[in-house]
């Protein structure tokens, strides 16, 4: 299975949010919990959004927001905030 970064997407991480692919890559590599899906009505996608929260290799945050379509289609990744990670540590462990 691949991550795959769309070029508008790599473009919206690094000019938006100051991330770089590497660093999402490295979250896939050093998640630990459990895949969550996005069940919010207005991000509600077929195949299912799903989402997690894991440390960059330098212990930066980041939540990131992808599909699974064959390969891991990455769909955004920013720092994440609290109110995530308390949603993650409650529903992922």
């Amino acid at each position: 299975m691949e991550i795959t970064f769309s070029p508008d997407i790599q473009k919206k991480l690094l000019a938006k949010h100051k991330v770089l692919r590497e660093e999402v890559e490295q979250c896939f590599y050093n998640r630990r919990g459990k895949l969550l899906e996005d069940s919010r009505e207005e991000h509600k996608t077929t195949p299912p959004t799903q989402w997690f929260i894991a440390e960059t290799d330098k212990r930066r945050k980041l939540k990131v927001i992808f599909v699974l379509d064959g390969d891991v289609r990455v769909k955004s990744a920013y720092d994440a905030d609290e109110e995530s990670i308390r949603i993650y540590k409650k529903h992922a462990f």
